[in-house]
């Protein structure tokens, strides 16, 4: 699934490394799943959880209730959904609306121009896809403060970045690296995606990239980040 900050390109780095020390029976468990493009490419037991309500409905109709998105929509009924949400399933409206620029909220209908791309087939297609990947996790809908974290977990965090453009929800990131050190004092292990960390977590792998949704960000290159993997020091 398109999904802004999605880590489907790096997934191939970042899960050799997440899960090398990875125990039999031992949970992996992502607090801003998303758009699943991580958690799909792992096995075992997996908790998914997000606390972006419509989000998680949406995955929630496609894995456990074989529901079948519409494989297209036009600007209209796009228009129509965008502002008046209530109206419609909780499941439609994050499928349509995660259907815009940069995989952001309702950030804009994508138009095909001149019949070269269908970008309604092409999202039908990428989340339905996903959906066999995903069979057997474990959905959950709140704040990752309030997660119950089984013992001796594996937790990848891909939070809102620091600097660039905002989501929906606001996000306190000294909060959020604070969570992380208890966590990791908890004896679970922590994963960090972000382009920066305090400093007392360690990168352990970067990689440059084009970035689509960093031309908000402060200090950043328009066309360039660096992708980073943190851990905490202790």
């Amino acid at each position: 699934m398109k999904y802004m900050g999605s880590k489907a390109r790096f997934a191939k780095d970042l899960l050799p490394i997440i899960l090398k020390d990875r125990q039999v029976d031992q949970v992996y468990l992502e607090p801003f799943a998303g758009g699943m493009n991580m958690i799909d490419k792992v096995d075992g037991i997996r908790i998914a959880n997000d606390q972006h309500q419509e989000l998680m409905a949406m995955w929630q109709a496609l894995i456990y209730e074989n529901w079948d998105p519409p494989k297209s929509v036009s600007e209209e009924e796009y228009r129509h959904i965008k502002y008046n949400q209530s109206e419609y399933p909780k499941h439609l409206v994050a499928y349509v609306g995660f259907n815009s620029f940069g995989g952001k909220w309702f950030a804009g209908y994508r138009r095909d121009k001149q019949g070269k791309r269908d970008y309604w087939s092409e999202h039908y297609r990428n989340i339905t896809k996903q959906v066999p990947n995903l069979e057997g996790v474990q959905l959950s809908c709140k704040s990752y403060l309030d997660l119950e974290i089984p013992e001796n977990s594996i937790i990848y965090c891909d939070p809102p970045y620091a600097s660039t453009t905002k989501y929906r929800d606001k996000f306190n990131h000294d909060v959020f690296w604070e969570w992380c050190r208890q966590q990791s004092k908890a004896g679970h292990q922590v994963f960090i995606s972000e382009y920066n960390a305090p400093e007392d977590f360690k990168c352990i792998w970067e990689k440059g990239a084009k970035t689509t949704f960093s031309w908000h960000a402060k200090n950043l290159s328009t066309k360039e980040s660096v992708e980073r993997l943190f851990v905490f020091t202790k």
